[in-house]
């Protein structure tokens, strides 16, 4: 499996039995710093508390959505440069990751607070988030890293990152915000269906982790 930056790793197979859940081992990796797919994600990063300016301050939402789009942009960019330059890296497997879920979290309470989503759908995927954040937990617990990152969660990332701007755009008046109202609803209802699939996924695969190092031990 290939993680979100576009690094491939060799996969440790926890347990004796065919058919187990892969997990991708970041350690085996290199350890580099300096490189350009990680440049692009820690800018990525630097983007978040920009956006969130824009968007509450001032509300400049033209901007707040150029910001959105560049963050897309980078999202793909990182990954293709990394494998194009052979770049890939422990700390580009975590921040890659990382970027996305701080832009989808944050970006969803911003567009929540100026009353652009509705307040469900932001519950429903912080509330994956949350989630995630205990299979991870229960992860380090069994002495595993965490899984490599699922091309579905690639996927409904992209979409997200996508369908935000659309709704800042559909907020406006005129023929260009009534296009977009519907594509950007489009795009926010299949990621957010993506979204927690893959979230779904992640749990099933924690879940026959452990139950396997469980039936391990007490062989």
């Amino acid at each position: 499996m290939t993680s979100s930056n576009g690094q491939s790793a060799p996969p440790a197979v926890p347990g004796d039995g065919a058919g187990a859940p892969r997990v991708g081992n970041r350690e085996d990796l290199p350890d580099r710093i300096w490189t350009v797919p990680n440049a692009l994600s820690v800018l990525r990063l630097l983007g978040v508390p920009l956006f969130l300016w824009l968007l509450l301050g001032p509300e400049e939402d033209l901007w707040a959505m150029v910001v959105l789009m560049a963050a897309g942009i980078s999202d793909w960019a990182d990954g293709k440069l990394a494998r194009w330059l052979d770049q890939g890296s422990r700390l580009g497997a975590l921040l890659d990751p990382a970027a996305d879920r701080l832009y989808i979290v944050s970006t969803l309470v911003a567009l929540a607070l100026r009353e652009f989503v509705p307040v469900w759908l932001v519950a429903l995927l912080v509330g994956r988030e949350l989630v995630l954040g205990v299979m991870l937990l229960i992860l380090r617990a069994h002495g595993y890293p965490p899984l490599q990152v699922h091309y579905l969660g690639k996927a409904a990332t992209f979409l997200l990152l996508y369908a935000f701007p659309g709704l800042l755009l559909a907020d406006g008046d005129g023929l260009l915000a009534a296009i977009a109202e519907p594509f950007a609803w489009a795009f926010t209802i299949w990621g957010t269906a993506l979204y927690l699939l893959a979230g779904v996924l992640y749990v099933v695969q924690v879940v026959g982790i452990v139950a396997r190092d469980r039936a391990t031990s007490r062989a």
